[in-house]
């Protein structure tokens, strides 16, 4: 719009110079050479012509933008649609999943027919009622195994089964309703702490209540004038990034689902939230399958197993203690780097105090 604004004044600019010169030129003609009448015709025409000129510039520019519309739509009507959100002869029982036990057979994803597998051969089952962490390097594909298990990518080859349920038989709602995630970059929507919590209004307000005490927001929206109808601006600009992400943990609190997913989920909190949301996962979610994708990597020494992945292959899959008693284990050199770096990082916070 700048640019066009710009446009226009330079073009009306032009114009009105060479409207200028031209009238100038009338003026000083020597009698009779011009016809006084065709002289005035002349100069209302001009006239006319600047906004003509500046208008149909304008229009072109204004089709021009309006076209990559037209271009976004052709765009999206051509992407393949999800899966059906519900599939009627193939619905999970009520209480699915009971345990929580996820199985990866053989599983291969890749995001579009001619890229290579980020995931190859994945086999490994992370029982029910355990805490699985998930770690490894930068493109490791481990956010890659969480998109899967929601079926945001679905799997070229392999299934991923929950508690004997092929994930990819049932409905998208089927299997993302029962789940739950916290992830990275935490999220809040325009409106009231109540519908960020619970949105589909499925709970009481003594619900919505006790999973803000469990996730130490409590006092927090009591002090606030209109408690539960407090306030959310978009994108949760009013409330901390720490604030937001305990939001999160309180609408899995709230669901009570049984398989729990934290996609580094403290990786852009504080120190001191990070301690909260780890408290309350294991004090809250002790019953049920929580699986971490660690970026900060002490955040799985207190998993029951830890699977390590290495450009998209099981690398490693065992119990924190025993792949520290290795140490040419993967897992023990990622985190002699990150100990490392933590010290780094220390002794420079240090000199520059």
């Amino acid at each position: 719009m700048s640019a066009m604004e710009w446009l226009s004044f330079r073009l009306n600019l032009l114009s009105n110079f060479v409207f200028a010169f031209s009238l100038v030129l009338l003026v000083t003609l020597p009698e009779g050479v011009i016809n006084p009448s065709i002289a005035g015709l002349a100069v209302t025409y001009g006239i006319n012509l600047n906004v003509l000129q500046a208008s149909v510039i304008w229009n072109i520019c204004n089709a021009e933008n309006k076209m990559i519309s037209v271009e976004r739509i052709l765009q999206y009507s051509n992407l393949t649609s999800e899966a059906p959100l519900l599939i009627e002869e193939s619905r999970p029982p009520i209480n699915w999943p009971e345990v929580g036990t996820i199985c990866f057979k053989n599983l291969q994803i890749r995001y579009a027919e001619h890229l290579p597998s980020v995931l190859k051969n994945i086999s490994c089952t992370f029982p029910g009622q355990k805490k699985v962490g998930v770690v490894g390097r930068t493109g490791s594909g481990k956010s890659t195994l969480i998109q899967a298990i929601f079926r945001v990518v679905e799997p070229r080859e392999g299934s991923i089964i929950i508690d004997d349920v092929d994930i990819s038989k049932i409905g998208l709602h089927d299997l993302r309703s029962r789940l739950s995630i916290i992830p990275q970059d935490p999220t809040m929507f325009e409106g009231t702490v109540r519908g960020n919590l619970d949105p589909l209004e499925q709970y009481s307000d003594s619900d919505v209540w006790e999973a803000l005490n469990k996730c130490q927001l409590g006092d927090l929206v009591r002090a606030k004038e209109q408690k539960l109808d407090a306030s959310v601006v978009e994108n949760g600009e009013n409330w901390s990034v720490g604030q937001r992400q305990l939001v999160c943990l309180g609408r899995a609190l709230l669901k009570k689902s049984k398989i729990l997913v934290l996609d580094e989920a403290t990786a852009s909190v504080d120190s001191a939230t990070d301690g909260v949301i780890q408290k309350v996962i294991s004090r809250e979610f002790k019953d049920r399958t929580v699986v971490t994708i660690a970026h900060r990597i002490h955040t799985v020494i207190d998993s029951d197993l830890v699977l390590v992945l290495s450009d998209g292959r099981v690398a490693e899959y065992d119990t924190p203690a025993k792949l520290l008693e290795r140490e040419e284990s993967l897992f023990s050199k990622l985190i002699k780097e990150y100990s490392m770096r933590s010290q780094s990082f220390n002794n420079l916070a240090n000199l520059q105090n």
